[in-house]
């Protein structure tokens, strides 16, 4: 099922005009940076984008120039986890993993999870009530389990063992196309709480 619905909404992202596109990132950009919850962040994971994703590099060295600080993850493919990195310039970025830019590891750059106040999180598709359909890897999964709702198998009325810190505020930025009637979860699925399309901005716990 997650497949299907995968394939079908990166059919309809991939099938946008260049030049419509174009309009639909600045009007995602534009909703983003007056969002009150990036105004106020501090430290912001990003991410660099790939093909058709909505284009994240147009404004990367901005949040840089507006005095936050930036951290992009770097795949290890090996152990199959992200691991995250600050970027004082953009110009610092090189190719990665499937010759997607990352930071170029620095010692003194990494950074943890629990020092990021918002993350901007890429995905395939995503539903009104925060589901999200990444692409297969998990990585963000990864990244993210344990922060974020209780554990699975574990009592609502007991804390989960070695409780970590609440997930920083979670935004994803998709085309209108990419917001589906309905994503299917699993326990480990992480949810975002925050939506920006180029036509809305859909807090996901309001639904």
């Amino acid at each position: 099922m997650k497949k299907k619905i995968r394939a079908r909404l990166l059919r309809k992202r991939d099938s946008i005009p260049p030049e419509q596109k174009v309009l639909k990132e600045e009007a995602i950009a534009k909703r983003l940076f007056a969002l009150e919850e990036f105004r106020k962040a501090k430290i912001l994971l990003a991410y660099v984008s790939f093909r058709s994703e909505v284009d994240t590099t147009r404004f990367l060295q901005d949040v840089i120039n507006s005095g936050k600080k930036l951290v992009l993850p770097v795949v290890d493919s090996r152990h199959r986890v992200l691991k995250l990195y600050e970027v004082k310039e953009t110009s610092e970025l090189e190719y990665g993993y499937m010759g997607i830019l990352e930071p170029g590891v620095k010692e003194g750059r990494e950074v943890i999870l629990s020092d990021i106040d918002l993350i901007i999180i890429p995905g395939a598709g995503f539903d009104l009530k925060g589901n999200r359909l990444g692409y297969g890897g998990g990585y963000y999964d990864k990244l993210l389990s344990g922060t974020k709702d209780q554990e699975p198998g574990t009592s609502k009325k007991e804390p989960a063992p070695n409780p970590q810190p609440p997930t920083p505020f979670l935004i994803a930025l998709a085309f209108e196309e990419q917001v589906s009637e309905e994503i299917p979860s699993e326990p480990h699925d992480i949810k975002v709480d925050m939506i920006i399309t180029d036509k809305r901005l859909i807090r996901c716990t309001d639904n």
